[in-house]
C-alpha cells in the first residue's frame, strides 16, 4: 500500500499551488477498506491562510464518507522527510489510532515511518471529550 500513497501523493503533489513558499507538498492516505485520498498544498495570498496536504486529503476522505485513517504518506521535495505539521497532526488523529503508520517521503522516496504517537504523543482526541 505504502507504493500506492507514495505514487497518489506524488501525483497530488505536482498540481499543489505553492506560489508563495515554492514548496509543493503531496499527501495520500488510505482508509480501512483500501479507499486512497489524496491532497496538496495551496497556498493563499493572505499567507499563511493556506491549507496543508494533508488537510486537503483528510477533506477528500471526509466528503467521500471516510472516517478512519489506516496509513498516511505525505511527500515534499529535497532530500529530507517531511513530516506533518502540528496541526495536521492533530488533524489525522482524529481519524487515526496511536499506532497508524505516517511515513514521511523526499525526492528519494519513503525515508521515515513513524506511529502516530510517536509524532503526538499523549494526544488529545474524541475520545476525551463527553458523548454528544
Amino acid at each position: 500500500m505504502t507504493a500506492a500513497l507514495l505514487a497518489a501523493a506524488r501525483a497530488a503533489q505536482a498540481n499543489a499551488h505553492a506560489p508563495y513558499s515554492r514548496y509543493k507538498v503531496g499527501a495520500a492516505l488510505a482508509t480501512p477498506d483500501g479507499r486512497v485520498f489524496a491532497g496538496c498544498n495551496v497556498e493563499n495570498a493572505a499567507y499563511p491562510s493556506g491549507t496543508c496536504a494533508e488537510a486537503g486529503a483528510i477533506a477528500a476522505m471526509v466528503a467521500a464518507g471516510g472516517r478512519a485513517i489506516a496509513e498516511i504518506l505525505v511527500v515534499g521535495d529535497g532530500p529530507e522527510p517531511i513530516t506533518p505539521c502540528g496541526n495536521c497532526r492533530q488533524r489525522i488523529r482524529e481519524f487515526a489510532m496511536a499506532g497508524t503508520r505516517v511515513h514521511a517521503a523526499g525526492a528519494p522516496g519513503v525515508l521515515a515511518s513513524f506511529t502516530l504517537d510517536e509524532l503526538l504523543p499523549a494526544s488529545f482526541g474524541p475520545q476525551h471529550l463527553p458523548p454528544a
